[in-house]
């Protein structure tokens, strides 16, 4: 009987613009996975180590990342709507041209992306846009 992949090798196997529903991912070691333009929707990546992983383009719908580790992670032209990054570690992540925004769930609207208390020291955030998101501090001119 075959092992099945750790998460990482099938991340990194995955072809491009491959969807990724409701998996769960959290507490994974995913550190300096490299994968983009992958669509989650659904997915736990609480608690992940992300460090130092490639995801470019990607998109992430009602996800959960809170807590997650993405130091220094490359998060380019990545678009999070819904998600849920509460106590994320974003230092030193790359987010240059990501979108961050809501997911039209209806009345009262409750899928916001929440970024409270997640940690931005040093992130590259040129480029950026943000849209409905709460928690997001307030950008330095």
């Amino acid at each position: 009987m075959e092992t099945p992949p750790n998460a990482r090798r099938r991340l990194v196997a995955l072809p491009r613009y491959a969807a990724v529903d409701r998996e769960d991912f959290a507490g994974q070691d995913l550190v300096s996975t490299r994968t983009s333009w992958l669509r989650f929707t659904r997915c736990s990546f609480v608690g992940a180590d992300l460090r130092h992983a490639t995801l470019d383009g990607s998109r992430f719908k009602l996800c959960d990342l809170r807590g997650a580790d993405l130091r220094g992670a490359s998060l380019r032209e990545v678009h999070l709507a819904g998600c849920d990054l509460r106590g994320a570690d974003l230092r030193g992540t790359d987010l240059t041209g990501a979108v961050l925004g809501s997911v039209n769930t209806g009345v009262p609207r409750l899928g916001r992306t929440d970024v409270t208390g997640a940690r931005w020291e040093g992130a590259i955030l040129r480029d950026l846009r943000a849209e409905d998101v709460i928690g997001l501090p307030p950008r330095e001119t």
